[in-house]
């Protein structure tokens, strides 16, 4: 399937067992990551990178990740 599926669609299709079985090889970090670091942020803060990182469909931890990638990259 090449199209974009909603969340629903998503959970449909793999309820199916037939479309569960997993092809290739897994895809991995190409860069290893350091050790955790804290970071705190105001709860409203935190509540939109929530939404966010829910409306992408990644980890709280992939979203700021990806903002911090890209923040780097565009004052680079």
């Amino acid at each position: 399937m090449t199209t974009e599926m909603t969340p629903e669609e998503e959970h449909e299709f793999y309820e199916k067992p037939e479309n569960r079985d997993l092809l290739g090889s897994p895809r991995r970090r190409t860069a290893k990551l350091t050790a955790p670091i804290p970071v705190r942020f105001s709860e409203t803060t935190m509540a939109e990178i929530r939404k966010r990182a829910e409306a992408d469909d990644r980890s709280v931890s992939a979203w700021i990740r990806r903002a911090v990638e890209h923040e780097l990259n565009r004052a680079g």
